[in-house]
């Protein structure tokens, strides 16, 4: 979720007319566009949970099969964004996001037309592949945008994309898909990807990769105090957020609310909008209060649904309380692990977004498993118990990973964009 960072890009230094860091303000046209990518990149992984029975007949397969094009994208980033972001590590910032933005496009049309299976599971995990590439380069991109004392609130827009997807998005395409069919939603998706890449090249100013020479390893890069803790913390709360948010819609209905789904996650969007606009003004000189917020704000949350369910008001507070808790996360933990890595952030970056979808994957399967074993009501008991471990290593990692005070050098644009 990172660009590389560049020790010898001087040009991070200098005014820069396009929208370089060295302006005091932020760039906000062009990290609307890099907050569209996000969007895209989000709802392009999700749009297929609201239209699973229309795809399954069209495809000639089982819904539960058809259910696995959202398998195939996490699996396709998770393989890809370590390997991708080596190998491009030399490319121009602005070709290599004009590439994957690209590489949406292709995929979202290519779902829109097929009419087999196997292709369209082949151009979900091209779509993934895509973006393994655009995780790894959005949220760097973002910082080198902007000033030093702003690069929080840069990275804080930018990911916005995020809960605007989750919360507006897919009941869109939801009733986009019902009211004109499932393949229009997918091709109204790539007419926004056109549009974007037109913005982009437009707006989005554009930085070097890096030499050859300066490209760190990832077990190097693993090894660099703080950047453990935070691939940890990665890997359980995304997990832990999963297992409720994939089956959201199974759990409200077992409480009866199931006609409500829609409502209820617009209820989390919002309160997840909000966290991002509080995030992004306080995560300069709050980041790990902010962190410990968040968890202790979803293991709330997830404590009211396991005991407290049966009232209806309640269930709505829990979402919202769940929202505040998760929208900053993601900028949180780009934040935190951007910083622990220093030189080597995009490597550091690149783990962070292979974990994460390997935890969403994992969230997927864990959450069937207990839906089948135990019942929906498994899952706010579920979150509980995975978020003691989460809040025990931010806690513990105040010396590296998640300090009292962050490092200026390693937020500075050119060590850890």
């Amino acid at each position: 979720m990172s660009t590389a960072p560049d020790t010898t890009d001087t040009t991070a230094a200098r005014p820069d007319p396009r929208g370089g860091p060295a302006q005091q303000k932020l760039p906000l046209f062009a990290l609307l566009a890099l907050a569209t990518a996000v969007f895209i990149t989000s709802l392009t992984e999700t749009l297929p949970a609201g239209l699973l029975p229309a795809m399954s007949a069209d495809l000639g397969v089982s819904e539960s099969a058809t259910g696995q094009t959202v398998t195939v994208y996490a699996i396709g980033t998770a393989l890809t964004a370590i390997p991708l972001t080596a190998a491009t590590g030399a490319w121009r910032r602005k070709r290599l996001l004009l590439a994957a933005v690209g590489g949406f496009a292709l995929a979202n049309t290519v779902t829109a037309l097929s009419s087999t299976y196997a292709l369209t599971m082949a151009a979900r995990f091209v779509a993934g592949v895509a973006a393994g590439l655009a995780w790894a380069l959005l949220a760097g991109y973002a910082r080198r945008m902007a000033p030093e004392h702003l690069q929080g609130r840069a990275i804080a827009v930018a990911m916005a994309g995020i809960p605007v997807a989750l919360s507006l998005g897919v009941p869109a395409g939801t009733f986009l898909g019902d009211a004109l069919g499932w393949r229009v939603a997918f091709l109204a998706m790539t007419g926004l990807t056109v549009l974007l890449l037109l913005w982009i090249v437009a707006a989005v100013p554009d930085f070097p990769g890096q030499e050859r020479g300066e490209r760190p390893r990832m077990l190097r890069t693993l090894r660099v105090p703080g950047v453990g803790p935070v691939l940890f913390v990665t890997l359980v709360f995304v997990l832990a957020h999963t297992i409720l948010y994939a089956y959201i819609a199974a759990y409200l209905d077992d409480l009866g609310l199931g006609g409500s789904t829609g409502l209820i996650l617009l209820v989390f969007g919002a309160a997840s909008l909000a966290s991002i606009w509080i995030t992004g003004v306080l995560v300069h000189d709050r980041l790990r209060g902010l962190t410990v917020a968040g968890a202790l704000l979803v293991a709330v949350a997830a404590a009211v649904l396991a005991v407290l369910s049966d009232t209806t008001a309640l269930v709505y507070a829990a979402t919202a309380l769940w929202g505040l808790g998760w929208g900053g996360i993601p900028t949180l933990l780009q934040t935190a692990v951007g910083d622990a890595g220093g030189t080597s952030a995009d490597a550091a970056q690149a783990m962070l977004v292979t974990v994460w979808n390997a935890a969403m994957a994992a969230g997927g399967v864990v959450g069937g498993l207990l839906l089948d074993a135990f019942g929906s009501g498994s899952f706010p008991w579920s979150v509980l118990l995975l978020l003691l471990p989460v809040i025990a290593v931010v806690l513990y990692a105040r010396d590296a990973g998640f300090p009292p005070r962050r490092s200026t050098a390693g937020a500075s644009p050119t060590s850890g964009a």
